[in-house]
């Protein structure tokens, strides 16, 4: 008898060039023939990462969407010819060496400052998001097309303060340059919302949906959510300096999206066993989670901000291995039972 096929959704967290570490667990991912990705909600970096998987997927299958992540990031600055990648992700200095080298850079400390006590606005070309000229060459009619996994891509309209999930023919390159729109790095990103009509507005999806998980909750959707973090959710040194005060800050508010709908999901769970809800009324979800807080506890927004091909390298490698973790300890998990417990995480 065959294995059976698990069938699970993905959710992606953005965080800049620590998106590299999602691009590890998904080429781990798509390389395990017994794991199918019905739908994607990805917000920021998790956007891209899905949208280079869908095109992928399309193309080639499988191989293809590993190859379109690799050339994401190929993009991005990470170097993968063989000797060197390897060089990079076992003899390089340090993740941690090279977060605090940048971290007290001349050159980064004075783009900190400017970002701090300025607006992108009087920057003028300054501002224009380098990820332009990578998502303008996405083949969109294979973003957008009704086969493979379905992708769901999460910005923040900004008159209103709500979440925007763009899908299907509504995703573009402005869609997804808006869900990786920092508001004090870029302009907002404007152009008519094919929903509405109107033009408007957005700002990075984190604020609201880091990422969206309610748009997996369809029934057509397995109960399986896999959640990519790679925002820490728990850092034992309280920050003193402005820096990692900001970049506290910053995951915090990255996050606190994502634990509404967890605890969300945990009421409704803790609903349906305690049998206050009627079976089949409202969906069960299965909760999983990879992410690596020892490494991302050694990063810092410096990282986040200016990718560089040796922390790419070991973003990349640790994603790799948590995959392979994952799928070791919990493989035969999927479509069964949660893997997160979420009443201790809340407890």
């Amino acid at each position: 008898m065959g294995k059976l096929t698990k069938s699970i959704n993905l959710a992606l967290q953005g965080g800049g060039a620590h998106g590299a570490y999602t691009w590890g667990v998904l080429e781990t991912i798509l390389a395990d023939e017994d794991i199918d990705i019905a739908a994607i909600s990805g917000t920021s970096a998790g956007a891209l990462n899905a949208a280079a998987i869908k095109a992928g997927m399309l193309e080639d299958g499988r191989q293809g969407a590993i190859d379109n992540l690799t050339w994401l990031w190929e993009q991005v600055g990470a170097i993968t010819t063989p000797g060197i990648s390897e060089w990079l992700s076992s003899l390089a200095p340090s993740a941690h060496f090279w977060a605090k080298a940048m971290e007290y850079s001349p050159a980064y400390m004075a783009f900190d400052v400017a970002s701090r006590m300025s607006s992108p606005y009087v920057w003028g070309s300054f501002s224009e998001n380098p990820l332009r000229s990578i998502v303008t060459q996405f083949h969109y009619e294979k973003v957008c097309a009704s086969g493979g996994p379905d992708i769901h891509i999460c910005a923040t309209n900004v008159r209103t303060g709500k979440i925007r999930v763009f899908a299907g023919d509504e995703i573009s390159a402005e869609a997804i340059m808006a869900s990786a729109c920092l508001p004090t790095l870029f302009k907002a990103v404007e152009f008519t919302d094919p929903r509405t009509g109107e033009t408007e507005a957005f700002w990075d999806g984190g604020y609201t949906g880091n990422p969206a998980l309610f748009p997996l909750f369809e029934d057509k959707y397995p109960d399986d959510i896999l959640i990519v973090n790679i925002n820490p959710l728990h850092r034992d040194d309280i920050p003193t300096d402005s820096q990692r005060i900001a970049n506290r800050i910053n995951e915090i508010s990255f996050n606190s999206s994502l634990f509404r709908e967890l605890r969300a999901i945990e009421f409704v769970k803790r609903l349906l066993r305690d049998k206050k809800l009627k079976p089949g009324s409202m969906k069960d979800v299965l909760v999983h989670m990879i992410a690596d807080d020892g490494l991302m506890n050694e990063l810092n927004v410096a990282t986040k901000t200016v990718p560089t091909p040796v922390v790419l390298a070991r973003l990349r490698e640790a994603g790799q291995a948590s995959a392979k973790a994952f799928l070791h300890a919990h493989k035969q998990d999927l479509n069964v039972n949660s893997t997160i417990n979420l009443t201790d995480m809340f407890s």
